[in-house]
């Protein structure tokens, strides 16, 4: 009990009895209806199933605003959020006890100081946070398979939690456990790499006629021609919540804008999603020019 009030990853013990309650039917169709999981070897499903099972066993799972959880709908998050530690050690995910689902989007309160030092109150709308040394909060309209999977918010939250494992977030995990990373880096590269992003935003944004709402759906067709969201130019915390996402789910834009980023993530993960979802073929590795 302690343990897990602490926030410590459960024992293997429990992991193993979770790991049995995962039929083998459960897994299939849990598997099955996320197709940026297509390509895993057997060695790799197995891992993510672990992942999976210790995450179910060490972590609570509750619904908020009416939100019934069942079987199906803590298996398919813990799944997702499983991928990003598929080859890490879920130590980085301890801390913090409680998965919290939404039907829907939720409402946060936010507070904001501008330049002048006048504090700005208002509410925004959300499909997933992560708090640092709290909850994962999540909408499971925006979760569940079916949806574009252009996109992912469970990886989008469990990405800031990796993040936050190391400290302030800031776009920078820690990287004790890859000595071919140095931080140093890692920041570089981070740096000339959101600065890029940026530039592209403020280009797109130009280019969008005036009059077209930047802020609604006409305006689509000048972000989609992004690599990434958009989203991705709030702050490098953001950036790389989001270039996980992407990197999981739709490497191929990511990877090709961006090689050295794409390579610092593929080194800290230690996946490649592009050789995995193109059944492994040689070749496609997009990072080989990984800048030292």
């Amino acid at each position: 009990m302690f343990r897990w009030l602490a926030g410590r990853g459960a024992r293997p013990s429990r992991v193993a009895e979770t790991l049995t309650r995962i039929s083998p039917d459960a897994w299939r169709d849990a598997r099955a209806s996320l197709a940026f999981l297509n390509g895993l070897n057997d060695r790799e499903d197995e891992a993510l199933r672990a992942r999976a099972a210790w995450l179910l066993a060490s972590k609570s799972f509750s619904g908020a605003a009416g939100m019934a959880l069942d079987d199906s709908i803590m298996l398919s998050i813990a799944i997702q959020a499983a991928l990003p530690i598929l080859e890490l050690d879920p130590v980085l995910y301890e801390g913090w006890t409680e998965i919290i689902v939404y039907p829907g989007g939720f409402l946060i309160p936010r507070t904001e100081v501008d330049d002048s030092g006048v504090v700005h109150e208002y509410i925004q709308e959300a499909a997933g946070e992560a708090w640092d040394g709290g909850p994962v909060i999540l909408s499971w309209e925006d979760s569940c398979p079916g949806m574009p999977q252009t996109a992912n918010v469970v990886i989008h939250e469990f990405a800031h939690k990796l993040d936050l494992y190391g400290g302030e977030a800031d776009g920078t995990p820690i990287l004790d456990a890859h000595p071919q990373l140095r931080p140093r880096q890692w920041r570089r590269i981070l740096a000339s790499t959101f600065e890029r992003f940026e530039r592209m935003v403020t280009e797109v944004e130009g280019a969008i006629p005036h009059d077209v709402d930047p802020e609604s759906e006409e305006a689509d067709p000048w972000y989609g021609s992004l690599p990434l969201d958009p989203y991705a130019a709030i702050d490098t915390a953001e950036f790389f919540a989001v270039s996980s996402e992407a990197f999981f789910v739709a490497p191929w834009p990511l990877a090709q804008a961006f090689p050295d980023w794409y390579g610092l993530l593929q080194a800290y993960y230690r996946q490649d999603p592009i050789r995995r979802l193109a059944g492994g073929s040689e070749g496609s590795d997009p990072a080989r020019g990984l800048t030292p």
